[in-house]
């Protein structure tokens, strides 16, 4: 199994949306390496992590490829 990603600045094991906000918000062409965790995405874009999780439910509910799945599936790693 492979090894998760983790955030680049904290070191934090990253969920798939996590990996997803990063690409949207960041760069499309982001490896996950590169991606961060909510709380450091919150932290540098200056918002509060619940503005986060609200534009992913948006993102994932407008069919955006970055969150294909459940955020219950999402978490888990499945």
């Amino acid at each position: 199994m492979p090894e998760p990603a983790r955030c680049a600045v904290c070191g934090r094991d990253l969920t798939r949306d996590e990996i997803g906000a990063s690409k949207k918000l960041i760069n499309r062409g982001l490896s996950d390496s590169d991606c961060l965790c909510l709380s450091c995405l919150a932290e540098r874009f200056r918002v509060d992590e619940s503005v986060l999780q609200k534009k992913i439910r948006q993102w994932r509910e407008q069919g955006c490829v970055l969150f294909p799945c459940s955020p219950e599936k999402a978490d888990d790693g499945t």
